[in-house]
């Protein structure tokens, strides 16, 4: 068990290795490994444990009603899974999880993980604190799906990279991973890129972006 990885995790933020095997060793445990490609859970299955990622990176995926697939997320180590669904009445994963790479989890179980947040106040702490954060991605995702238009999503990505004083943004995605992303094929981004470009909001060249208009941008977004 690499304990100084699961020091990185949010659950264990501020705690150090010794401090967390010490935790781990009061509770029941135990952990998986996975094949690049395998499927770690499937969309609709009930979430009975905390999974922690203790090396290796996942995604999210969802596979809408045309039966295209749009990539929710990657999960790197030391990333949780589904941490927002563990409790509550609906506890189902929302999404598929995959493996990108070799992947190793630690797993513990619904009875076991709250045996350790009654007893340790920090943790719990650290855990409301990650699921209000993952609360707060799923609702900024949701806005996005939303939009209609590839252009319209190109628009409010390259704008929320950007933040509000920046001209410039370099993409950390690539086209194949954003039309992932978006839910679309992969030539729809470069096309509405280079229209975006004629149109005079951006200069596209790789991953980065200039931004030439931004309130044309915005009103792309709220029209």
């Amino acid at each position: 068990m690499n304990y100084s990885v699961l020091s990185q995790a949010p659950l264990f933020r501020g705690f150090t290795p010794e401090e967390i095997e010490r935790f781990l060793l009061s509770v029941k445990y135990h952990v998986r490994n996975y094949k690049a490609g395998s499927m770690i859970a499937q969309n609709g299955e009930p979430v009975n444990s905390l999974m922690v990622i203790l090396n290796g990176v996942v995604k999210g995926e969802m596979v809408d009603f045309a039966g295209r697939v749009i990539k929710i997320e990657d999960i790197p180590a030391p990333g949780a899974l589904a941490s927002a669904f563990i409790f509550g009445n609906k506890n189902k994963f929302p999404v598929n999880v995959i493996t990108i790479s070799d992947t190793e989890l630690l797993i513990i179980d619904k009875p076991e993980f709250l045996k350790l947040l009654k007893t340790e106040v920090k943790i719990l702490v650290n855990f409301l604190d990650m699921i209000s954060n993952r609360s707060q991605f799923l609702s900024e995702k949701i806005k996005f799906l939303n939009f209609k238009t590839i252009k319209v999503k190109l628009a409010q990505y390259i704008l929320q990279k950007a933040g509000k004083d920046r001209i410039s943004v370099t993409f950390d995605m690539t086209q194949n991973d954003l039309s992932d992303y978006f839910g679309v094929a992969r030539p729809s981004v470069a096309r509405t890129l280079g229209e975006m470009e004629e149109e005079g909001f951006i200069i596209a060249k790789r991953k980065n972006i200039k931004i030439l208009d931004r309130k044309g941008l915005s009103d792309l977004i709220f029209d």
